[in-house]
């Protein structure tokens, strides 16, 4: 997993003064200039609701989470390798996100059945190598989604911090096999000669099928449009091109949260 970069290193900007967020973070009383992203992500893409329960994985030094603490009179909860300064009514956990240790506590503090919103603001050690900075930003985003996909609810949505490049669509594609709905946003509060951008998953996939997943199955009813149903674990998927009693291998194209879009990849004669 990559190291991350705390929040204490606000860098001045080209002429070498601080910018307007910084300086309003300070009369605002926020820890970091970085708070203001969350609020316009949240304005944009209204993620966090009153009453949603929230986990911020790389949290210090905990600008998110005064934020979500705004948002929402839920149960907060702030996860870092470093010690959070308390901040009154949120929870933190010192630990890996990586860990089910982790998890663990996560999940004994929340319930079992998890969180409505996970956010990440982390970002890895910077090398000044951007093809290495880029590949760590990934790697620890992609931790992130993990832990995520383990804590969410379904329904649940997602935002994290990565820095663009080669790799970034890439992420883009496994981040959108477990959500319903993903876009990319770039925040005012964000510098402009900075390459960060932040990717959102909104409504979490429970189901018991991804995109690309391949099944045997049998056509048991055909629908009102055509297209013909099938079932796996009891989820609805519905194939094109097919009729009632078709025995067929069909391949995952499209996840929703109620039922899933499948093709054909060949027709079994057994």
């Amino acid at each position: 997993m990559a190291r991350v970069r705390k929040g204490g290193n606000y860098r001045k900007n080209k002429d070498g003064k601080r910018d307007t967020y910084y300086w309003k973070a300070k009369e605002d009383g926020f820890r970091s200039r970085a708070a203001y992203k969350l609020f316009q992500i949240n304005e944009k893409h209204e993620l966090i609701k009153p009453g949603d329960s929230i986990v911020d994985l790389g949290a210090a030094p905990g600008g998110w989470l005064e934020v979500a603490k705004q948002l929402t009179d839920g149960h907060i909860i702030g996860v870092d390798l470093q010690r959070i300064a308390p901040i009154e009514g949120i929870e933190t956990i010192k630990g890996d996100m990586t860990s089910e240790r982790t998890i663990e506590k996560i999940l004994k503090k929340v319930g079992e059945d998890g969180v409505e919103v996970v956010i990440c603001d982390a970002a890895p050690n910077l090398s000044g190598n951007w093809s290495l900075d880029h590949a760590r930003s990934i790697d620890l985003t992609t931790c992130a989604l993990e832990c995520a996909i383990k804590i969410l609810k379904p329904g649940g949505h997602f935002v994290a911090k990565v820095f663009q490049g080669d790799m970034f669509d890439g992420f883009v594609h496994k981040l959108s096999r477990n959500f319903a709905f993903t876009k990319s946003y770039s925040p005012k509060a964000s510098r402009s000669q900075s390459a960060e951008i932040y990717v959102i998953g909104k409504k979490f996939l429970s189901a018991p099928l991804k995109k690309g997943n391949k099944f045997d199955v049998e056509i048991t009813e055909i629908g009102s449009d055509g297209d013909g149903v099938a079932t796996v674990d009891g989820f609805v998927v519905f194939v094109k091109d097919v009729e009632l009693g078709d025995k067929v291998n069909i391949k995952i194209t499209d996840v929703k949260p109620n039922f899933a879009f499948a093709e054909v990849l060949k027709k079994n004669t057994n």
